[in-house]
């Protein structure tokens, strides 16, 4: 049996905020956004152009609270070709990538950068 990947979901307290991070740090598209007033919800799918994988953006329109991130250090991974240009990029963005690092100490391979809720991105060479 063939499963394939086609989104995951983080929840984010500033829909406009959230999409517009992932629009401009990382090329993202939204797709579709379906909304739910009566429920008070609305998803909003993400994803990069010619992609089939999306980010679901999930919106609680009453929550005051920040989710918890936990501390399992999960994180979502965004591949790019030149990763040394990426982190410059984000940092003439004003977005506080964090240090190129490798595994081992060896040469420089990913960074981190963190959305508007909190979450990672790796950034990773691709």
């Amino acid at each position: 049996m063939k499963y394939e990947m086609i989104h995951t979901c983080i929840r984010v307290m500033n829909l406009k905020k959230s999409e517009l991070f992932y629009q401009q740090a990382f090329g993202f598209e939204i797709v579709r956004r379906l909304d739910f007033p009566d429920q008070k919800f609305t998803l909003s799918y993400l994803r990069n152009p010619g992609g089939t994988f999306e980010l679901e953006l999930t919106w609680n329109h009453d929550r005051t609270e920040p989710y918890e991130m936990g501390s399992g250090y999960s994180h979502l991974a965004v591949g790019v070709k030149d990763l040394v240009q990426s982190h410059k990029q984000h940092e003439a963005m004003g977005l506080r990538p964090k240090p190129l690092k490798g595994l081992a100490g060896g040469e420089p391979k990913f960074y981190f950068i963190s959305d508007p809720d909190g979450y990672l991105v790796e950034v990773v060479k691709a």
